[in-house]
């Protein structure tokens, strides 16, 4: 079995652009949720006011992004704005682990998660369908299938190897991140480019979900005594993965390794999450990186902000650690870039990555006092200093889909 590490890293997220910039917000704790806009027009709310029918203002979105600084124009026009993300972010850790100089392009895996789709052009066609009977793009299919991202990204790398996209709603990036580790970790492939991609926030999608009545009227403060749902946010991180012995025969810079990954489903319920399915996760992801549960020194919580997630996500991380679980330090960083769906998993390993590149682990933003039925170790006010060897991301997805990721520091 080969090692795996992460030789690359590429993000356009609400609190940065780029690495550098994410890196920045990540450990200032500066948040990129704001009312709303800005956040991508949709041609259905042309009639309406910005927040007509919503009960909240807020969301966290990608700002100061220009597709035409970094696509031209034919690519644009055939593909969304998740697209866009997904290939500028694939690019930046593509350039910078220089992947593509070293692996033949069918030894390269491409592995993303996306779970909506083409929002955008997928709201703009239905509208003139519906309102107008007007002519439905031609592009439009292309434009809004899942699995366009992937595709893209192939394109653009000129990547001829396995090309898939992983919908499993708010754990995708994370399970994508996990089978392209997998892949790699067997021999099935040499390297690969992973991690998810979403851009939702479209008047239809932002009412759907206020009709679940789990948004944030305010903002999302995770695991807080005050918290009142989650904020939803778009964006993009991707990683460049390889083996370990490949990245060091060629000097690479290795930010983390993988080390484990376990995926469950809880069977119970599509919308309330079970604790059982996520304590599963976190055991499998544990026993996959041959590691204790005593050796685990950060948490990188799903932490969405809303009432049963939290409180049901505190009891599976008892239910693994037992007594110690009140010594283990917590954060969710959602309340930085929001939950992002698709992405959110990619996103929230980034944090994680660069956590223990750092020796800082991330605050959870906006809290002030915990909800002391929460009786877990959150990180409030400043990152805290840490010597962790292993660190765990976890997702928790609607569907009872779970997605668990262990990391360790690079040696």
């Amino acid at each position: 079995m080969n090692r795996v590490v992460i030789t690359g890293l590429g993000c356009i997220t609400p609190i940065g652009n780029t690495v550098a910039e994410f890196r920045t917000s990540l450990f200032a704790g500066a948040t990129g949720i704001a009312p709303f806009p800005p956040y991508p027009e949709a041609p259905a709310r042309e009639a309406h006011d910005k927040t007509q029918g919503l009960r909240f203002t807020q969301t966290a979105a990608v700002k100061n992004f220009d597709a035409s600084q970094h696509l031209d124009s034919g690519v644009i026009t055939a593909t969304d704005r998740t697209v866009h993300f997904a290939v500028v972010a694939a690019r930046q850790a593509a350039a910078e682990s220089q992947l593509t100089n070293h692996y033949a392009p069918d030894k390269i895996a491409i592995v993303v998660g996306c779970a909506c789709g083409g929002r955008q052009a997928e709201e703009t066609e239905t509208n003139k369908l519906y309102t107008r009977d007007a002519r439905v793009h031609p592009l439009t299919v292309v434009r809004t299938m899942a699995s366009a991202g992937a595709s893209n990204i192939s394109i653009d790398q000129k990547i001829t190897g396995p090309s898939l996209n992983i919908s499993t709603a708010c754990a995708s990036g994370a399970h994508a991140i996990g089978l392209a580790f997998q892949m790699i970790r067997s021999g099935m492939i040499d390297a690969a480019i992973t991690g998810g991609h979403e851009a939702p926030l479209t008047f239809g999608f932002l009412r759907a979900w206020d009709s679940m009545r789990v948004v944030s009227p305010t903002q999302c403060r995770p695991f807080s005594a005050d918290r009142d749902g989650m904020t939803l946010g778009e964006g993009a991180a991707m990683f460049t993965l390889e083996s370990l012995d490949s990245a060091r025969a060629r000097n690479a810079h290795i930010y983390a390794e993988i080390v484990g990954t376990g995926s469950t489903a809880d069977a119970s319920h599509v919308t309330q999450p079970h604790p059982d399915g996520a304590a599963a996760a976190m055991r499998n992801a544990l026993r996959d990186a041959n590691a204790s549960p005593d050796e685990v020194g950060y948490i990188s919580a799903h932490g969405t902000g809303t009432q049963v997630n939290d409180t049901t996500e505190a009891a599976a991380i008892y239910q693994v650690f037992g007594p110690n679980a009140a010594k283990i330090p917590v954060s969710s960083t959602k309340s930085l870039h929001g939950h992002s769906i698709g992405a959110s998993g990619a996103l929230e390993a980034l944090a994680t990555v660069l956590a223990l590149e750092e020796n800082r682990l991330p605050a959870n933003a906006g809290v002030t006092e915990i909800d002391p039925a929460i009786k877990l170790d959150i990180i409030l006010g400043s990152p805290r200093a840490t010597t962790s060897t292993l660190a765990l991301s976890n997702s928790l997805a609607f569907g009872g889909l779970n997605a668990v990721l262990a990391f360790r520091p690079a040696e």
